[in-house]
């Protein structure tokens, strides 16, 4: 079983062994000028600290820093299908203190193969939002997802939990890029480096669908072109297009907190990414390169909108697709003139790369 560290809500995030993922979340306000925002060297922006909120709805559980005085947890652990691990680790990002882990299997075996954990400070108010939590994962059946298994919780003593955590997180290469923490020394090597800071991170990191984009754009052609980042959440994959060295990345997200994450991660990167609130259909140019790390049902529903912003010799990598989805997002593409020209599958996880 491998440990993957991800928190939901702010920037990225890094893992103890192999992953994390980006935001697959699809509401859909229309782009204006006013949400479209970019980063360069010269723009200078003041980093947050204190309290901060994981979602839409506010986490009561306090910062804890190193010196914060010795508290106790709860964790609570969901089992989970990995079509449902999306859905579930969003819900408990909710309720839990800067951010969720995942256990993934080394050897998937199907079923609630997979763990989803998050940790609140226990106070008056844990045990409450343990029962709302328990409540909302109640209403995800009836979407349709893998199986979801029953909400456990223990409780855990600090132990210098923050420190603790933060020395299971270490580099990880995948492909060209090498992930890290920003407090971690970087090895001086070849590889592109992409610093992401786990305390404020937006749900990426190395979860198998963002390793397959990753070694996607270490090969593809990109130096040079125009790349869209479909669902940026983090930011990870716009990053990692613009140290490859694209001419101009755009980052879409639906959601408002991951645009601030993006856009907070691409400042401590050092590169230009624009990131725009939005979804696909509301990007009026088309690129050389597209990337879409989002979930099968979604790729189907929007896959004219991608096709549209492709041009007309352009490559679009399509990840977050289960085995249970892979034919109807093929049969998506092609019913919209796309063909398949590439297929990775890991743990689970498959990866599209189309053509028009």
């Amino acid at each position: 079983m491998e440990r993957v560290c991800r928190t939901w809500g702010r920037t990225a995030a890094a893992t103890s062994s192999s992953t994390s993922t980006s935001s697959c979340r699809d509401r859909s306000p229309r782009i204006s000028d006013a949400s479209t925002r970019s980063f360069a060297r010269s723009k200078p922006r003041r980093r947050r600290t204190a309290t901060r909120r994981t979602s839409s709805v506010a986490s009561k559980t306090p910062w804890v820093g190193a010196s914060a005085a010795k508290i106790r947890w709860l964790e609570v652990a969901v089992p989970a299908h990995a079509e449902a691990v999306e859905a579930v680790s969003e819900i408990l990002s909710r309720f839990g203190h800067n951010g969720i882990a995942v256990e993934i299997p080394t050897e998937p075996r199907g079923g609630t193969d997979h763990t989803v954990k998050a940790y609140l400070v226990e106070d008056g108010d844990s045990f409450a939002r343990v029962s709302d939590a328990r409540d909302a994962l109640g209403h995800l059946q009836a979407f349709g997802l893998g199986p979801i298994g029953e909400l456990a919780v223990r409780t855990i003593d600090d132990e210098d939990w923050l420190e603790a955590w933060k020395a299971s997180l270490t580099p990880v290469r995948v492909g060209s890029f090498l992930i890290h923490p920003t407090w971690s020394d970087v090895p001086a090597d070849d590889a592109i480096s992409i610093a992401l800071d786990p305390g404020m991170a937006f749900g990426t990191g190395l979860h198998p669908t963002t390793q397959q984009c990753l070694e996607a754009l270490s090969t593809l052609a990109v130096d040079g072109r125009r790349v869209l980042d479909v669902g940026t959440g983090s930011g990870i994959l716009a990053i990692a297009a613009a140290k490859r060295g694209a001419r101009e990345v755009i980052g879409v997200d639906t959601d408002p907190i991951a645009v601030d994450a993006a856009l907070e991660n691409a400042e401590r990167n050092g590169v230009r990414v624009a990131v725009r609130r939005g979804s696909a259909a509301d990007v009026g140019e088309t690129f050389d390169v597209v990337v879409a790390n989002i979930i099968g049902p979604i790729l189907v529903r929007i896959a004219a909108d991608l096709r549209d912003r492709l041009d007309e010799h352009g490559v679009l990598v399509a990840a977050g697709i289960t085995a249970q989805a892979e034919a109807d997002v093929v049969a998506a593409f092609a019913a919209n003139g796309m063909r398949v020209t590439a297929r990775e599958e890991r743990a689970d996880w498959i990866r599209l790369i189309l053509a028009r």
